[in-house]
């Protein structure tokens, strides 16, 4: 069991969260949800004794084991990869450290033959002559080639790195485990691997997310942070948001009928207060209308931003034609003569494994990167419909906001010759940027602002296409929601990347799976391709 009690943390003046209490236990799995800057993190890192509390504290049953998902990825680039794993388990790891300092001394004394005796019925207790093969299985479970194993971390790519990580707080098979995004940089199959080991875990999960088919799928609970308070609700994240719904409905709802009925208890107040006869009823109306207490229903700190593209021409056909694409890295052919076209108002979505080209085929589509020789003496092909007004949102967009222009100004940059002042900051009000965020630089936006200002940019701009490499990156739930509605309502073309499946479920009708030998087209939506991956 791990309790929180009356917990505040306060950064400067204003407190973050005060008197949080809560209990996380009998193997239940929390889902931690609330808005950006509610404080998830900063509690996650509480929970696990990264971060002292300014007033309460934090307990844990005795004899039970905490892991944490590390978030340093380059805290261990001269360990072995399968010995950075393993560390996770810190109770094997220091018998498995004590035993080969034994082992490796040039004369053993009888008391190190005694204590190294000791240490190998321990070492078997824990199943450490099999730690090796179960490291070597949650990696290859992440999809982390078997070529790094034996190496070092410093070798691995940093986009496997935090799976190391989170390999290395699998491992460790805690009583408590606490999760902050450990889907970040999975694919979508392996988000589903993921899944499954977690509903088959004994331990008590607490985990923050932004994938809502994620916390569906293993939450018992949800923990909400709102307004520096925390409530928990039974039921994964859709319960939670019909439980949440109900609630404030019953609440309103009740509120309404008591209004009523001071409203009712005033009128007679006011009527007979200065009747002798009725004098006594008018002062014990008085005194109910005093016992009458309103529910506090506050607003939630949770806001959607107002998502809405309308392209400014329609197209006919075809959208996109590619040919004969094909793209290597050194020896590292990622897809060879790529032949697709998508049809003006198809969703598509691109999947596969992480590493495997997503990012790359859109690159190469947006012209950001040349395409190879096909080896046939066939030119590479990519050509958009001719009335087609493309809209890109890249993964990596950062070197675009490294400046001192304000919102305003980079707006106004892609008006159209009919919007005027109060267009622009109508996009800019619609996507959350209020009072003085009109002057804020964009060099200062955090990853969900900038997320925040190109969807502005494209309700300005009114494209025909939209080429988005994922979207819901650095996006709180509220904004991943309105996002999904925007693009289920676009009439246009889509065609984006993302390991969000219920992102992809609800959007695509069309789904292109790159994989390490091929592109597969698959016509319909995700659920059909699941099925028809199923009968394969």
């Amino acid at each position: 069991m791990l309790t929180a009690s009356t917990i505040s943390v306060q950064f400067g003046d204003k407190p973050l969260f005060e008197n949080v209490n809560a209990k996380f236990g009998n193997g239940n799995r929390y889902g931690l949800i609330g808005a950006n800057g509610a404080g998830k993190s900063t509690f996650m890192k509480v929970l696990s004794g990264i971060l002292p509390p300014n007033l309460g504290s934090i307990s844990i049953t005795p004899g039970e084991r905490v892991g944490v998902l590390g978030q340093d990825q380059y805290a261990y680039e001269n360990v072995r990869v399968l010995d950075a794993v393993i560390m996770g388990h810190k109770e094997l790891w220091a018998i498995s450290e004590e035993r080969n300092r034994i082992y490796s001394l040039p004369d053993m004394s009888e008391d190190d033959g005694m204590r190294v005796a000791d240490l190998e019925v321990q070492f078997s207790e824990m199943d450490g002559y099999s730690a090796e093969a179960r490291a070597g299985e949650l990696l290859l479970g992440l999809d982390i080639p078997e070529i790094y194993h034996n190496g070092l971390m410093s070798a691995v790519p940093p986009s496997l790195k935090l799976r190391v990580l989170l390999a290395q707080v699998l491992f460790a098979n805690p009583d408590i485990l606490l999760l902050d995004e450990p889907t970040n940089n999975l694919d979508i199959n392996t988000i589903r691997w993921l899944e499954t080991i977690l509903q088959d875990s004994k331990a008590t999960i607490v985990v923050i997310s932004h994938d809502r088919h994620f916390l569906n799928s293993i939450c018992t609970h949800i923990a909400d942070m709102d307004y520096g308070d925390l409530r928990i609700y039974p039921g994964n994240y859709d319960d939670f948001t019909m439980a949440s719904l109900q609630k404030r409905t019953q609440m309103t709802a009740d509120n309404d009928k008591k209004k009523a009925q001071i409203e009712e208890l005033q009128a007679f107040v006011r009527r007979f207060s200065a009747n002798a006869s009725k004098a006594r009823q008018a002062t014990s109306r008085a005194r109910q209308i005093e016992k009458i207490k309103l529910e506090d229903i506050r607003p939630s700190s949770r806001k959607n931003p107002y998502i809405k593209v309308i392209q400014d021409k329609k197209l006919h056909r075809q959208a996109l034609t590619v040919e004969h694409l094909t793209k290597s890295f050194g020896d590292n052919t990622l897809f060879k003569n790529v032949n697709f076209m998508v049809e003006a108002g198809s969703k598509v979505a691109i999947i596969g494994a992480s590493g495997v080209g997503k990012t790359t085929l859109l690159r190469c589509i947006m012209g950001d990167l040349p395409p190879d020789s096909n080896g046939d003496n066939k030119p590479a092909v990519i050509r958009f419909a001719e009335q087609a007004q493309v809209a890109y949102f890249a993964q990596d967009h950062s070197l675009e906001f490294q400046s001192d222009e304000t919102t305003y100004e980079y707006l106004y940059r892609y008006k159209k010759p009919s919007d005027d002042e109060q267009s622009i900051r109508g996009a800019l009000g619609r996507m959350l940027f209020t009072g003085s965020d009109d002057k804020k630089k964009l060099r200062v936006l955090s990853g969900g602002e900038q997320a925040r200002l190109l969807f502005a940019r494209f309700t300005l701009e009114k494209p025909n296409i939209l080429i988005l490499d994922e979207p819901t990156n650095h996006l709180d739930m509220e904004s991943i929601e309105s996002l999904n509605t925007a693009l289920e309502e676009f009439e246009g073309t889509v065609i984006f990347v993302s390991h969000d499946r219920e992102f992809v479920s609800s959007v695509a009708n069309r789904i292109i799976e790159i994989t390490a030998h091929d592109i597969r087209d698959y016509s319909g939506s995700y659920e059909s391709y699941l099925e028809k991956q199923l009968l394969a």
